[in-house]
């Protein structure tokens, strides 16, 4: 099974110091793959760099805040410094909010999810992308959301936000092909150390596995394993598609109803 393997190449993931990106980090070492381990926590990102190196791989652990350009600079001249060039990057650091009836949610507010989710993660994309073009198998993978296909009151910043993140995927992908191979994961429900303290509410995991087809929640490593996939040889062919890991999701399976505007 070679195909999936990732043997010399080097790969940088934001928002690795925890959840789906500590869980991509250790994936992709353990594949072959040296990695460039990001978040805004030092001791986290170091510790996770460390179980890294115990794959055999070298880890460089980078400080940095995505919504700082300067921090961008910094992650990106540190990858190419020490590991020569880039071949894979994990754009997973991000996040949308709570829900929020949809009047109640103020211009900063939306403007700030707004730079934090498609802003700055273009901004790492453009700072990346010159090296990417001098691998001979460029890959990136968006970490997205089912949210933005799935409309449900409270979440229109989620919707809009990861709506917007798929589309930047496919135009990179249309723009960068066939140098670059433009991916993401839309990720379902997934037990994060972010979801575990509203999961502590009532039954409130309860109501989410029965909403959901497969009748659980995802786990970290279930979405590693996807971008290890659309990273590796094995799908040298695919660009510009939207991998689905959601547990079967059609709709959503927030069961809290939020209060919204209703007609009279």
């Amino acid at each position: 099974m070679d195909c999936f393997r990732l043997d010399g190449r080097t790969a940088l993931i934001t928002g690795a110091g925890a959840g789906i990106g500590k869980a991509t980090a250790l994936c992709f070492a353990e594949a072959g793959a040296n990695v460039i381990v990001s978040a805004r926590t030092r001791a986290t990102i170091e510790e996770v760099a460390g179980r890294c190196t115990a794959f055999g791989v070298d880890a460089l652990a980078v400080v940095a805040d995505i919504n700082r350009p300067e921090d961008l600079d910094n992650l990106v001249e540190r990858s190419v410094e020490r590991f020569g060039g880039l071949d894979i990057v994990i754009n997973n650091a991000g996040g949308a909010g709570a829900p929020v009836p949809a009047l109640e949610i103020t211009d900063k507010y939306f403007s700030d999810l707004l730079h934090f989710n498609l802003v700055s993660r273009f901004g790492l994309m453009r700072r990346c992308i010159p090296h990417l073009l001098e691998s001979d198998a460029a890959s990136v993978v968006m970490i997205s959301s089912v949210l933005g296909r799935m409309p449900d009151p409270g979440f229109l910043t989620s919707n809009t936000i990861n709506a917007g993140l798929n589309n930047m995927t496919r135009e990179l992908a249309t723009e960068f092909s066939p140098r670059i191979r433009f991916n993401g994961i839309e990720v379902g429900a997934t037990m994060t150390e972010a979801l575990e303290p509203l999961l502590a509410y009532g039954d409130l995991k309860k109501q989410m596995e029965e909403k959901t087809p497969m009748r659980r929640l995802g786990t970290p490593e279930e979405i590693a394993q996807g971008a290890l996939y659309l990273c590796s040889p094995a799908a040298s062919w695919i660009t510009g598609k939207l991998l689905q890991i959601d547990g079967g999701q059609l709709t959503t399976n927030w069961p809290l109803p939020m209060n919204h505007f209703e007609r009279q």
